[in-house]
């Protein structure tokens, strides 16, 4: 056959065969392009979804707060010239809400959250419910009695059927329809019960509107169509300050729905930020040993290219340039998913999700994601690639019995920490908390070189340790301080990933410790709320007679705003982030004459029994302290529509744990004389009280005073205990990221070591070493490298649980051992399974292949 007749070549084999070569070339790098994108995925999904959690509130703000301006009073109605002032501008809606106790016709009786409602609520958005129908018919009151919209959580605890009574204080209430959801749900913050919607005719028939009772009062404005709203809103606020000083309303706007909430989400996303962040840093080993790898396997390459004449530093550029080719391949595939997932999270769980939620592409997310990928990139891969420059073509060729050499060029190691304090800063300055950021670089870089510290003792021990008879012992240990032994990497990978498990673990198990699993030996059974005082000493007698070895404490109670502190206006004191919930909404106050047993005065005297001078005050140390407050200054306090000024004798230290009677500010008695106060009250059982006596209370009280809440300290322990849960699974799915990362930094180093145990397998077997000796030994290597790690982790992970749960959630810290031992237990079997999978392919290949390329 003449060449002509032959034709041209077919040119979709070489095709096949480049795609082919290329995808060889950058076998090894799979790890690489992995652990950057895991890490940008968690940090682009994590800002995606917070930032359409917060323009979610954004654009639903005014059906959250139920208006454009929202004004709120507690234990009181707003007066003639609160109410003119606010309907002058605009449309305006009414609502108390209150917890009091709803009790059926069988008798049995629970806390619920009480609405209120007038004709107009709601000013925007709409209340749903089963059967739907209109909201005021299905409040009216039809004969002798009134409607009422019941929580569906009320229905099946009370086992409540359609038309059903219950009683709300000396009301009688016709259960009309099954509550789906209410547009301001968000606004009344964590609620201990179910909710009832009622009228507010209904709700001045039940007799629980007494003085001092323990009510809101909300009033929702919504501005004219059409105004500058911005403008509106602000012009509102400032006009209610400037002309109502004395009101002492809470304000609130569309723009500030609920700022603790706002900031809750933002310290929220910035641990999972912070979590993402973690995996990235662990990737960076992934990226290092990736990179190393590659030169590794590239050394005949650079061999030949550095004969003919290219300089170090073209071999640098020329593989940096490749590196962060790759780079960019894993940051994309990250920015797609870390995109992509906010909207898959609404379209599987839009039910499920709490706050309203927008999904959509997050540019500014994105670009932070990217260059935290693309400084990451930069700092772990510029060390291996500036070894690259110095390496003589000898060394490249004998890379297996040749030194390497042990740091790179000055330029590579000021170019390598130079990318690491941009990065450093880069995290600090997108940081919601720039505290809490500094405190997380600070110790990530500890635990880089205490893990670096403790590889290079545990070779140095390997290295001197005594010779034993066992050939399986002393390959194991040989194998640990060999040149190009596993050790470093797997401690680094393996002992950041521990660390952040225990750590999570633990702060996951204090937490629910907390909340849910122990309350205080002394921890009361029971909260009494909104006791008459004309019916105080009856209640006494009553709870005596049915608990005569429980433990009651009663005090006087009413709510306060703080106005000023230290001669400064709230709303310009800049608090400790730790402290500023006590600026953002009324408090409880009460008055003494002796200081209350849970508390210890540590500065300052208390004031006598029959003090009767100008108002004191005695104020928490800590929360003091976070307010710049000191002995002699005073503070400001709005009660029932009153100014009032009083002078800080004494600080206090307060047991918040006992769950029992705690207050910020503790008045002298004299502050608050001939105000209309009701009382709060514990009930703590001797030996913390059998179901049957706390149901029997609960009974009791509820039928023989109808007007006072009980509220029993377990629901309100798992209230709170459902929230921490969800809030902790999140962490969960966020750290999962990070052990991922660790899992993929460990078994690239594991496959990057995977030619050296093909090696040693085939000239040990050639030796006369059987497979079993083999495995043994590495086996017996794996698991010393695991326990030893497994142990470093479980202590860092624990010291730093311990750290974030005393210093920053203030919380009794108590070591998890179930936990911690789960997560040693766990990284013996990852380590040892995930050596022994490429041990047992390095032993299946056949000595000649191997032998020949020698």
């Amino acid at each position: 056959m003449s060449i002509a007749a032959a034709g041209p070549a077919p040119r979709v084999p070489y095709v096949k065969l480049a795609l082919r070569l290329a995808r060889r070339e950058l076998r090894g790098f799979h790890i690489f392009i992995a652990c950057i994108a895991v890490g940008v995925m968690a940090i682009a999904s994590v800002g995606s979804f917070s930032r359409g959690l917060t323009e979610g509130l954004a654009r639903e703000s005014s059906v959250i707060l139920g208006g454009d301006v929202s004004f709120s009073l507690i234990q009181r109605e707003a007066n003639a010239g609160e109410k003119n002032f606010i309907a002058r501008r605009g449309d305006v809606s009414t609502a108390a809400t209150m917890r009091t106790m709803a009790r059926s016709s069988a008798g049995e009786a629970a806390l619920v959250e009480l609405k209120a409602v007038d004709s107009a609520y709601p000013l925007y958005g709409a209340v749903q419910t089963e059967p739907a129908g209109d909201l005021q018919s299905l409040l009216a009151k039809r004969g002798d009695t009134f409607g009422v919209i019941a929580d569906s959580t009320l229905v099946s605890r009370l086992d409540l059927k359609p038309g059903e009574k219950i009683t709300l204080g000396d009301a009688a209430f016709e259960v009309r329809a099954e509550l789906k959801s209410e547009p301001d749900s968000l606004a009344g913050g964590v609620a201990f019960g179910p909710r009832l919607l009622v009228s507010q005719e209904a709700l001045r028939a039940t007799g629980l509107i007494q003085p001092g009772s323990l009510v809101r009062w909300l009033y929702r404005l919504r501005l004219p169509a059409g105004s500058d709203m911005t403008s509106a809103v602000r012009n509102t606020i400032d006009e209610s300050r400037a002309q109502l000083p004395g009101a002492g309303w809470e304000v609130r706007s569309r723009f500030k729905v609920s700022p603790q909430l706002e900031r809750s989400i933002e310290q929220f996303t910035q641990y999972l930020t912070l979590v993402g962040l973690a995996a990235l840093l662990v990737g960076g080993v992934g990226i290092a040993n990736s990179t190393k790898y590659f030169l590794d396997r590239q050394r005949d390459v650079i061999a030949t290219m550095k004969s003919v004449g290219a300089t170090g530093a073209s071999v640098f550029i020329i593989y940096m340039m490749q590196v962060m080719a790759l780079a960019m391949i894993g940051i994309a595939i990250g920015l797609v998913i870390g995109a992509a997932l906010p909207f898959i999270v609404k379209a599987l769980f839009a039910d499920i999700i709490p706050l309203p939620f927008v999904a959509q592409i997050q540019w500014g997310q994105l670009a932070l994601a990217f260059g935290y990928g693309v400084l990451i990139a930069l700092a772990f891969a510029l060390w291996p690639l500036g070894r690259a420059h110095d390496v003589p073509v000898s060394v490249l060729f004998r890379g297996e019995v040749a030194p390497q050499p042990g740091l790179p060029r000055k330029r590579y190691i000021i170019a390598t920490v130079a990318a690491a304090l941009v990065l450093c800063v880069f995290a600090v300055a997108a940081a919601y908390d720039r505290k809490i950021a500094v405190i997380f670089i600070g110790a990530a870089f500890v635990v880089f070189v205490m893990l670096r510290g403790m590889a290079s003792l545990l070779m140095a021990l390997a290295r001197r340790a005594p010779r034993v008879r066992s050939t399986v012992v002393r390959l194991a240990i040989a194998n640990i301080h060999r040149p190009g032994a596993l050790t470093p990497t797997v401690v680094l990978s393996l002992g950041l990933g521990i660390a952040l498990l225990v750590n999570i673990m633990e702060i996951d198990g204090n937490l629910r410790q907390q909340f849910t699993a122990a309350l205080p030996a002394k921890a009361p059974s029971f909260y009494f709320l909104d006791i008459p005082g004309s019916e105080a000493e009856r209640f006494d007698a009553f709870v005596h007679q049915r608990a005569p070895d429980a433990t009651l404490e009663r005090v006087p109670m009413l709510r306060g705003r703080i106005i000023s502190a230290g001669g400064t206006e709230a709303d310009k004191i800049k608090p400790d982030p730790e402290s500023a919930w006590v600026l953002q909404s009324d408090r409880g106050l009460t008055y003494m004459t002796d200081p209350p047993t849970a508390s210890r005065v540590t500065e300052g005297e208390w004031w006598k029994p029959d003090y009767d001078g100008p108002p004191l005050v005695s104020f928490e140390k800590k929360v003091a302290d976070g307010l710049g407050l000191k002995l002699n200054d005073t503070v400001t306090v709005n009660v029932l529509g009153r100014n009032i000024t009083a002078r800080i004798s004494n600080l206090r230290t307060l047991d918040w744990q006992s769950l029992g009677i705690n207050f910020v500010m503790i008045f002298s008695p004299n502050t608050f004389r001939g105000a209309p106060v009701t009382h709060l009250a514990t009930l703590a059982y001797r030996d913390g009280g059998t179901p049957a006596e706390e149901n029997a209370m609960l009974k009791g009280v509820s039928d023989t005073f109808p007007g006072i809440t009980t509220v029993r300290v377990k629901d309100a322990i798992n209230a709170f205990g459902a929230l921490v849960g969800n809030l902790t699974l999140a962490v969960r799915g966020a750290s999962t990221i990070t052990l991922i990362a660790a899992a993929l930094v460990l078994g690239g180093a594991l496959a990057a070591g995977h030619q050296h145990r093909v090696y040693d397998s085939v000239i040990l077997k050639t030796l006369g070493a059987t497979r079993h000796q083999l495995i043994t030994a590495y086996a017996l290597e794996y698991l010393l490298l695991g326990s030893v790690t497994a142990l470093f982790g479980v202590v860092a992970g624990s010291l730093a649980a311990w750290r974030i749960v005393t210093d920053l959630m203030h919380f009794t810290y108590t070591w998890q051992v179930g936990p911690a031992a789960a997560a040693a237990f766990g990284a013996l079997v990852v380590t040892v399974g995930l050596g022994l999978i490429g041990t047992f392919s390095a032993l299946g290949r056949k000595p000649a292949q191997v032998l020949r390329n020698l």
